[in-house]
């Protein structure tokens, strides 16, 4: 469980760069979480989500998804959607191209929020903020969408928060600097503050890169995976060379 404590179990931290309108960063979610179920009787774990923007200037009134994707893909679109459906299927959902898209800044200022308030809640929020934008076609910057998603997890004061949009801006933009200014595509994870993974790695590379990081021990092997990166012209970019270790 994130952000469980035991003191008789190693910790291991892991710092997530992902965006909330990314899909692969939601496969690798559920692939994180399932590394992590099977690891919490070896280790304690204490995940910390980072907000990055794989479209800065997204508009804030949002946009249809699928014609958005066909203006900027083409006919390759409905064949990435085809891809991404098989994807999300194979850990267990359905993946839907409907509704709107647009800025996920409010998204990431609530899970800033969320954080404030522990790991697990946290990390519930972003499962329950991309279970709505992927499978339910529910619109990342619809406020009552995000604060329905708070309420689901327990984590009041939401609407409060959310209510002034200067609340978390600085502290997004902190944490952009801090975790996501050197990197180019999400999910990234920053494992004990020296393990790096990018895209949505399967459980059992997250279960070997818990084990270097736990027992200080020299990486494992390269991992091919795939990602979603700021400024290429596809949904899914495929990347040979995603794990190091950070000197």
């Amino acid at each position: 469980m994130a952000g469980s404590v035991n003191s008789g179990k190693k910790l291991i931290q892991i710092d997530i760069s992902s965006d909330t309108v990314c899909p692969w960063c939601f496969v690798g979610k559920k692939n994180l979480d399932k590394a992590l179920a099977i690891a919490k009787n070896q280790y304690n774990f204490e995940t910390k989500w980072h907000p990055f923007f794989l479209n800065p200037s997204a508009p804030k009134e949002g946009i249809n998804k699928r014609e958005y994707y066909m203006s900027k893909f083409g006919p390759r679109s409905e064949r990435m959607e085809s891809r991404m459906s098989e994807v999300f299927r194979s850990v267990g959902l359905e993946y839907s191209l409907n509704g709107l898209t647009g800025s996920s800044l409010d998204s990431h200022r609530l899970i800033f929020y969320a954080g404030q308030k522990g790991s697990e809640m946290q990390h519930n929020l972003v499962e329950e903020l991309c279970l709505g934008y992927f499978t339910q076609a529910r619109y990342i910057g619809d406020r009552e969408f995000l604060l329905e998603a708070a309420r689901k997890v327990q984590l009041e004061g939401a609407a409060e928060f959310l209510e002034n949009p200067n609340n978390g801006l600085q502290e997004v933009q902190d944490e952009l600097s801090k975790y996501s200014s050197r990197i180019s595509g999400v999910p990234h994870y920053l494992i004990n503050g020296k393990y790096e993974l990018s895209g949505a790695q399967s459980p059992e590379a997250f279960l070997r890169t818990f084990e270097a990081a736990a027992m200080a021990k020299p990486l494992p092997r390269l991992h091919q995976t795939y990602r979603t990166e700021v400024g290429k012209d596809s949904l899914i970019v495929k990347n040979a060379n995603l794990l190091q270790e950070v000197t």
